[in-house]
């Protein structure tokens, strides 16, 4: 039987360390969202689509289906399911163009100078994921 240290040691191996960051903020985030929705009060709820915010019941409804997303993505990076090439770029691809969207509609944005620079950031991430199409078809096992 492994002990837990090998066990940790094996999963981080199974893919690459920025990879492992997006599996950590996945499982974060899978956690963290559902709290946040039964803490928050309805009225202060704000959830970001497609760079429009949906504030109240509309938020909560898209903070679920946030929630499941990122509850998937973990399911999917610690399995390193095959499935998940192309899905996690084009999700990722979205979110960087919602920040641009965000960054300009958005009384709380900051301007598309900003959001550009978020955009691109995030589109590294994108890139990452989609050249990664290997080691996701690597490990139809798991």
């Amino acid at each position: 039987m492994q002990n837990k240290t090998s066990l940790l040691q094996e999963q981080l191996k199974a893919r690459p360390w920025w990879m492992n960051i997006l599996f950590v903020w996945c499982t974060l985030l899978a956690l963290g969202v559902p709290i946040e929705l039964v803490t928050r009060p309805v009225s202060e709820d704000v959830e970001v689509w497609f760079g429009i915010e949906f504030i109240g019941w509309s938020a909560k409804v898209g903070g679920l289906v946030h929630a499941l997303i990122f509850a998937v993505g973990t399911w999917g990076f610690w399995k390193m399911r095959p499935w998940m090439w192309p899905w996690a770029a084009l999700y990722v691809a979205q979110v960087a163009l919602s920040h641009l969207v965000w960054s300009e509609l958005s009384p709380h944005g900051r301007g598309w100078p900003i959001g550009l620079l978020q955009t691109a950031g995030i589109s590294i991430i994108v890139v990452l994921l989609w050249r990664a199409r290997a080691l996701f078809q690597n490990n139809k096992e798991r």
